[in-house]
């Protein structure tokens, strides 16, 4: 008879567990967005094509890859 082999799960805990109070903030906490202003903007349609095309491939929306961009260009240059 084969002895058996003492096998853990190796995502479950080991010992005694003791709860925690949560001390994370409310999801809209964790990431404040600084407040927007909208405005209207004239972008060429080969642009806009571009970004949209990436958006598409990475799972993002095109309007705030805009943003990141034209965010990214101003700290640097500030």
């Amino acid at each position: 008879m084969k002895k058996k082999q003492n096998r853990h799960d190796q995502d479950e805990p080991l010992g005694k567990l003791t709860r925690i109070k949560d001390f994370l903030p409310p999801p809209d906490e964790l990431f404040p967005e600084k407040e927007l202003a909208k405005i209207t903007i004239a972008l060429d349609q080969e642009t806009i094509s571009f970004f949209k095309q990436k958006a598409s491939k990475f799972g993002l929306k095109y309007q705030r890859m805009i943003r990141e961009v034209l965010k990214g260009y101003a700290k640097r240059y500030r």
